[in-house]
């Protein structure tokens, strides 16, 4: 058994909405990213990668390979279970954090889990997502961006 954790940050920019799991979330705001700015799946793809001691996820899709411009994020996942894989590991569970002032997830958070699940190919009760204010403390209070941490585990099969 390994652990790993993994954290993104991304500033808010020009846009109506953000991903995060996979999963498009009306906002006033997008994010300032090369790819989609999907902080979620970046926290969750960095912590894989830290838990199976593969580097971290500039190293593997770094922002400037312009085939990265703009990609679905869901792509630096699959690459990277795919790297477990060839190394006989597989995720047990994941438990990520958004912290965010907004968009509030509340709406969209078993549809985030379902879709993060479904990527790992394991039980939505293996994915816990959980989303925190920073109390209007700093950028993220301020509305100036938002950030996800992860913790995974994963084991050899």
């Amino acid at each position: 058994m390994r652990v790993g954790s993994g954290f993104d940050v991304h500033a808010f920019g020009p846009g109506d909405g953000v991903m995060l799991g996979g999963v498009r979330v009306p906002h006033t705001r997008g994010v300032v990213a090369h790819s989609d700015g999907d902080v979620l799946l970046h926290a969750l793809v960095d912590a894989l990668l830290g838990a199976a001691g593969l580097g971290d996820i500039g190293q593997h899709f770094p922002d400037t390979d312009p085939q990265w411009k703009g990609a679905d994020s869901a792509r630096f996942l699959t690459t990277t279970l795919q790297l477990l894989a060839g190394q006989g590991q597989r995720v047990v569970n994941v438990d990520l954090t958004l912290l965010a002032q907004a968009p509030r997830i509340a709406r969209w958070r078993d549809q985030i889990r379902g879709s993060i699940a479904a990527k790992l190919a394991l039980p939505e009760a293996a994915v816990n997502l959980k989303a925190t204010t920073t109390e209007h403390l700093g950028f993220i209070g301020r509305a100036e961006g938002i950030a996800a941490l992860a913790t995974v585990l994963i084991e050899a099969r």
